[in-house]
């Protein structure tokens, strides 16, 4: 044999063994942002095996951005249907109580689809939103008022708050990313301890008499809509942007899609997840400050219960549990859709038992419909 094909010969095996299997979420890349280039649906890209395959790629690609758009006329529908069962549900009153209330857990929704894409998942969000905001409130709160130490100043609330989410995050980082132990078992028990802390140190009491600087987010109102569904959208807004056209984006989509293909692409996979992981705490401690703000309190008890709404908005919004897929937008429309479907029955006076149970039916079908689009399950 000669050189020339033996040198093509170790070349084709070589690019064999770096090239994932058909199937995986993600192609080894070659170079530049053609290694980062989302694939389908926002996710990591499939490399083509034939005109059947790219027909057959092409097919799921239709039907993943249609299920993203489709949420869009669904949540209109049943806006309609809302009207027809009661028509206060069209009244500016309740809609910007629909927005606000979604607001707050929709940072959460925010958080979670950040770790989700990048291949991870953070059960801890849920007491993040609760503690964050419980911390700044026992630091800040006079001991005569409520709970509280009293030995921060009243402007530090929102700064204590976020100090607390970046902190929660790097530790996850440390024990996720640095000593490469297992992402749920790890935030499984950061939300026990975070949950065990919050009654710690509230004494299983709600704090009160919050400073204006923790209540200036969920309590203030420009232009007749709360201040926290301006921050809402506007940190969806950058999210959309930030994943959908910036190379952060691309490399998230290509980290979760094939962990290993990226790292032989040349990207910084671990500084990546430390980052996500410290961001998405800060987003949920934001939020949990939002919903104390308009609460005027923090309650011992606050976020509990929140992550299964917020896993529920995630998975009909299109977010893959495996990593690698989904979109911003898609999370926000399916939060969104739950807050009206949860809205919409209350006004009907369903009991809020029976709501609960229509959201793990509604997951249920959601993981089916990603069955079908995508073509794997979601484990």
């Amino acid at each position: 044999m000669s050189d020339a094909s033996t040198g093509n010969a170790r070349s084709a095996a070589t690019d064999a063994s770096v090239r994932p299997a058909p199937g995986s979420g993600a192609e080894a890349p070659a170079s530049g942002d053609e290694a980062l280039a989302p694939a389908s649906g926002g996710g990591a890209a499939e490399p083509a095996s034939g005109g059947g395959a790219a027909a057959v790629g092409g097919r799921r690609l239709a039907l993943a951005r249609l299920r993203d758009l489709a949420l869009v006329p669904a949540i209109i529908g049943i806006a309609i249907v809302g009207y027809f069962v009661n028509p206060v549900f069209l009244s500016s009153d309740n809609l910007i109580n629909i927005l606000q209330t979604m607001a707050e857990i929709g940072l959460l929704v925010l958080a979670q689809t950040l770790v989700l894409i990048a291949g991870k998942m953070d059960l801890s969000l849920e007491s993040t939103f609760g503690l964050a905001p419980g911390l700044a409130a026992w630091l800040i709160v006079e001991p005569g008022v409520t709970h509280g130490l009293g030995a921060a100043p009243g402007w530090a609330g929102v700064p204590i708050t976020l100090a607390a989410g970046a902190v929660i995050g790097l530790i996850n980082g440390l024990l996720i990313v640095r000593f490469r132990l297992n992402g749920f078992v790890v935030t499984l028990g950061m939300l026990i301890v975070l949950r065990g802390l919050l009654t710690g140190i509230s004494g299983g009491q709600t704090f009160f008499g919050l400073p204006p600087s923790m209540m200036y987010l969920g309590s203030t109102v420009w232009l007749g809509v709360p201040v926290s569904v301006y921050v809402c959208f506007a940190l969806f807004a950058l999210g959309i942007v930030a994943l959908g056209y910036t190379r952060a984006g691309r490399s998230l989509y290509a980290i979760g899609g094939n962990p290993d293909a990226a790292r032989a692409a040349g990207i910084r996979t671990d500084r990546i997840l430390w980052a996500v992981l410290v961001l998405a705490s800060m987003l949920a401690a934001l939020g949990g400050l939002m919903l104390s703000g308009r609460l005027a309190s923090v309650a011992a008890a606050q976020g509990n219960g929140a992550i299964f709404t917020v896993f529920a908005a995630a998975v009909i919004g299109g977010v893959s549990l495996n990593g690698g897929k989904g979109t911003v937008f898609g999370a926000f429309t399916g939060i969104l859709l739950l807050y009206v479907i949860q809205n919409v029955l209350t006004l009907a006076g369903v009991p809020a038992q029976w709501i609960a149970a229509l959201n793990g039916a509604i997951i249920l079908c959601a993981l089916i419909v990603s069955r079908i689009t995508s073509g794997q399950a979601q484990e």
